[in-house]
């Protein structure tokens, strides 16, 4: 039913800008597809969010890995090659991730307070290797493969996410590492007690959502052709908000990677019918934030007691 909502929800904001920017090109195919590129690295981080909350865990970082593992991409692309520009881009990511996951779970810290203390780190590194300056990327091939290429008629940035979203659905739902993520974020004692390695399952999520975030940054460099430490700055509340617009249950025990992918596209065709619309930015960020209010009141309502 939440997802049925989330669904009404994006063809009624579809059908008010489509009657009232007729004008604009809204529906032109050129605008359609920006959409579905401008969602892509939103639904890729998305995805794994979906089974960082699923967890009962929160990810702060994932803003400033896009940032590193898309800087780190682009200082090797010129002098590596492609394969290994890449692979370092995910490493960076990884490794974030792996940090993050080891800290939750060896040290039993919050993951909360984690995240936002890697925040700083991984931004600063960012900051640190690029100089403060954008990075040009020249490599048509990547350009093809990660940013505005296409795979016959479907832009390859949709192809990625889709691919995102279908191994996340699989994933959350058909496999025994999903069944523990909701298990671990409804109640941790419970599942401790039924032989679940909660601990791995932090660990897992994290690790994931570091994973998912370098691959946004790593399409966020191929779409724009050149990253910069600012790339993914505003990501994260946009992630979270697409998650959570699914229904996905931000204390976890109940996750929607459909859901999440609804929530991205929501949220981009939202952005993309205000920015035609004329609005400002600051206009744009408080419609956003009417839409995710709806959206709580709507589908994430408790119950009275």
């Amino acid at each position: 039913m939440r997802t049925s909502l989330v669904l009404a929800a994006l063809v009624g904001v579809f059908a008010v800008f489509a009657v009232g920017l007729h004008d604009h090109g809204f529906t032109s195919e050129t605008n359609l597809l920006n959409i579905v590129r401008q969602a892509a690295p939103v639904t890729v981080m998305a995805v794994a969010v979906v089974f960082v909350l699923s967890a009962g865990q929160i990810d702060l970082s994932l803003g400033a890995v896009v940032a590193l593992a898309a800087v780190t991409t682009a200082k090797l692309l010129e002098s590596a090659g492609i394969v290994p520009a890449v692979a370092a881009g995910l490493g960076v990511g990884l490794a974030a991730g792996a940090l993050n996951g080891l800290l939750v779970t060896v040290l039993r810290l919050p993951s909360f307070l984690v995240t936002l203390a890697t925040l700083f780190i991984v931004t600063g590194l960012a900051r640190t290797l690029s100089d403060l300056r954008s990075i040009a990327i020249a490599s048509d091939g990547f350009v093809a493969v990660f940013g505005s290429g296409d795979l016959g008629p479907v832009p390859g940035l949709a192809v990625w996410g889709l691919g995102a979203v279908a191994l996340g659905h699989f994933g959350l739902h058909h496999t025994r590492f999903g069944a523990h993520v909701l298990a671990t974020g409804d109640n941790a004692a419970a599942a401790r007690l039924a032989g679940i390695r909660i601990e791995r399952v932090r660990f897992g999520v994290l690790t994931l959502s570091g994973a998912a975030a370098a691959l946004a940054g790593i399409l966020y460099a191929g779409r724009l052709g050149g990253a910069t430490y600012t790339l993914g700055e505003s990501d994260l509340l946009i992630v979270i908000a697409a998650v959570v617009i699914g229904g996905t249950r931000l204390f976890g025990g109940k996750g929607s990677v459909i859901g999440a992918l609804l929530g991205s596209l929501l949220l981009a065709t939202l952005t993309n019918g205000l920015i035609l619309w004329g609005l400002s930015s600051s206009e744009q960020l408080i419609a956003q934030g009417v839409l995710l209010l709806t959206a709580i009141a709507l589908t994430l309502r408790e119950p009275a007691a």
